[in-house]
């Protein structure tokens, strides 16, 4: 759970939960760097609305909004079937970018985009994706 993190101290991550339970059974640990590093307490509770129009963000200038170059989406779960990280099998994983990835297909409108899968980028994708700000620059060996 640390040991990844305190031995790579240049990873930017110092621990790591391996499983679902990992937050119940270290929760000690978990909930006071949550509260350090998030500002959420134990018994905050986080509310998902993946519905885009009902944000309540106020309106963008012209000047603002041209400055808006890209977006990212990071997704920091698997899917609910599947095991976390550390636990996933090749397999596991194959089928989860197959189904989201087929669901990013999906979307239309403003949600469209591009999928690009890493093992497939060609050298001149990838420094693309990187000035574009949408991929992670070299030099973090765990992003």
């Amino acid at each position: 759970m640390i040991l990844s993190g305190s031995q790579n101290i240049d990873s930017g991550i110092g621990c790591y939960a391996g499983s679902h339970d990992s937050y119940t059974t270290f929760c000690d640990l978990f909930d006071a760097v949550i509260l350090d590093y998030h500002k959420h307490d134990k018994k905050a509770k986080h509310v998902s609305n993946m519905d885009y129009k009902k944000l309540s963000c106020p309106p963008l200038s012209a000047d603002d909004a041209k400055m808006i170059v890209s977006t990212r989406i990071r997704v920091g779960r698997n899917l609910a079937e599947f095991p976390l990280g550390p636990g996933i099998s090749k397999e596991q994983r194959d089928k989860v970018e197959e189904t989201v990835s087929g669901v990013l297909k999906t979307f239309t409108g403003e949600l469209a985009g591009n999928y690009y899968a890493l093992n497939k980028l060609s050298e001149a994708e990838r420094k693309q994706l990187v000035a574009d700000h949408f991929l992670f620059k070299e030099g973090d060996r765990f992003l």
